[in-house]
């Protein structure tokens, strides 16, 4: 059961604070950053600021990869970074602003970035069921199973 979901992602002096916003609560309508009084007016001579905020559910996250018939790649980008009480990933911003999740692994993202941290007891057995999908009768998948992708986000060949 997930106990905490947080949520952050860098702010540029460059970009727009309305888009930034909006691009998180597209996925996490409820999220609510802490924001400090920002200067206004170009050029900036702001500072990157990474804004923080929490959010109650995962609802429209798991909405979003379910519409996507992404939940095996959700699986393993989720878990990648797991010690089965916390999971940690990212995602594009840009992406996210149109609704979609696509997920990011390591690499600098055109459009910035949005870092997710997810809490809870039992969160692995939470997440294997979030993402659970029909397929998996015929194939079944699991956190760091023979299938995942590979660290690098290559995918395991499992079909003849």
């Amino acid at each position: 059961m997930i106990r905490e979901i947080e949520i952050s992602t860098t702010l540029q002096p460059y970009e727009d604070l309305d888009k930034v916003i909006e691009s998180v609560k597209s996925l996490f309508p409820d999220w609510s950053p802490e924001i400090t009084n920002r200067e206004s007016g170009f050029p900036s001579k702001s500072n990157p600021e990474i804004i923080y905020g929490t959010s109650s559910s995962m609802d429209c996250f798991l909405e979003a990869i379910r519409n996507q018939s992404i939940l095996d790649t959700a699986l393993d980008a989720m878990t990648m970074e797991e010690d089965d009480q916390i999971c940690d990933f990212t995602i594009s911003r840009l992406a996210s602003l149109a609704g979609k999740v696509s997920f990011t692994l390591g690499e600098r993202v055109i459009g910035g970035s949005i870092d997710i941290s997810i809490t809870g007891v039992g969160l692995i057995e939470w997440l294997e069921s979030a993402t659970w999908h029909e397929g998996r009768r015929e194939i079944p998948r699991g956190v760091g199973d023979e299938l995942s992708m590979y660290k690098d986000g290559s995918p395991r060949e499992w079909f003849d």
